[in-house]
């Protein structure tokens, strides 16, 4: 058994066949699966998809950056409020800083990224990190709070060893790997085992987004996290079970809650 740690499973990508999705995932060997909000829309369709798949289905709770406009303070206001414990939140996420696109709310950005780190610290649930063109920003940020912080998970990692190295500063935290690895000109095979103990990874799909190969091209989905596992243990060169157990382990370490039945 292993574990998707990132999958929009609430996104209407799913919405005809999310219980086939579930099914293939079980089957697979996909033991749970960990949903992060984006804005406060997708807060309330993870709260239901979690509660239809109770013990498989884990919820998490932030506005993504590429979702901060003016009224962030408004939006996070209302998003707080969902911090109750019968929610059961496993983590703050997706959060972060996006500049790929445009930077025309990047102080707003920051800004919400703060106030959601200090979540992070008041209730000792861990981050779900999202950052593109924004790496230095970042870094900066959570040095200010890196001995308060619980830990968390850099998603979506495809940097190189210098940026590896950078977030692996942050002790507590680990890299998120996906169907990046897989890619044909990924370098990422090279990349992780040089710097990287196999113990800093967890893996995970970010369906419907970026499938591996050889499912690139078609809606992701988390039955397919297999394909990642099975990249990593060839990149590492251990066999698929050591990769299962050690990235369990990891998210294990950093998503207690997931794991507390």
């Amino acid at each position: 058994m292993f574990i998707d740690t990132h999958t929009h499973l609430d996104g209407e990508e799913f919405a005809t066949d999310r219980a086939e999705v579930m099914a293939r995932a079980r089957e697979a060997g996909v033991g749970k699966v960990f949903l992060p909000a984006i804005d406060i829309k997708s807060t309330e369709a993870i709260l239901d998809v979690c509660r239809q798949y109770p013990g498989y289905a884990y919820p998490m709770v932030g506005l993504h950056p590429e979702e901060v406009r003016a009224d962030w303070r408004d939006v996070l206001a209302q998003m707080k409020q969902y911090l109750k414990p019968e929610n059961r939140f496993i983590a703050i996420g997706e959060v972060g800083l996006d500049y790929y696109w445009s930077r025309e709310f990047e102080q707003e950005q920051l800004d919400a990224f703060e106030e959601q780190v200090k979540w992070s610290v008041e209730t000792r649930l861990p981050l779900m990190i999202h950052c593109r063109k924004g790496q230095n920003e970042m870094v900066q940020l959570l040095r200010r709070y890196k001995n308060d912080l619980p830990g968390g998970v850099f998603h979506c990692f495809t940097g190189n060893e210098h940026e590896a190295e950078e977030l692996l500063q942050f002790d507590r935290f680990v890299l998120g790997i996906g169907g990046v690895l897989t890619f044909k000109k990924s370098h990422l095979p090279e990349v992780l085992p040089a710097v990287v103990p196999l113990d800093r990874i967890v893996i995970e799909t970010d369906s419907p987004y970026m499938a591996p190969v050889p499912m690139r091209g078609q809606r992701n989905e988390s039955a397919y996290v297999k394909f990642v596992l099975q990249r990593l243990a060839e990149a590492y060169g251990v066999s698929d079970d050591a990769v299962a157990e050690a990235t369990n382990a990891t998210a294990k370490r950093i998503f207690p809650l997931a794991f507390a039945e």
